[in-house]
């Protein structure tokens, strides 16, 4: 069913978001500044890219203050945009049946595209 789900992620729109994502991180990379935020949307363009069968989980390893910092630094800079636009279409997918499970999956893209530091991304 991961299989599936994730076929038909893809060719609606999966690898466009993640295609976006994936230049804004090597646009954020270009400067050393951006590259912990770049590297953060290269986490997301994985995520979104198949995003069935996989999960966040916090890490425990996580560098505590400097992930607080960056993950506030994250959300005033644009990951309150990025998370609110997976949650509209998340809430829009989520009004029909048959876009519930696609409705998860952008739950979960929110999720990260929120609070992006201190997450690892795991196969279920």
């Amino acid at each position: 069913m991961n299989t599936l789900g994730n076929i038909v992620w893809f060719i609606f729109g999966g690898l466009f978001v993640a295609i976006e994502y994936v230049i804004s991180g090597v646009i954020l990379c270009l400067t050393i500044i951006g590259i912990p935020f770049g590297i953060q949307t290269f986490k997301l363009a994985k995520l979104s890219l198949f995003p069935f069968g996989k999960k966040t989980i916090l890490n425990e390893k996580a560098d505590g203050c400097l992930s607080l910092t960056m993950n506030i630094l994250w959300i005033l800079i644009g990951g309150i945009w990025i998370a609110a636009t997976h949650l509209i279409f998340g809430v829009i997918l989520f009004i029909t049946i048959i876009g519930i499970p696609f409705a998860k999956q952008h739950f979960k893209l929110a999720s990260v595209a929120l609070l992006p530091f201190g997450r690892e991304i795991v196969k279920l």
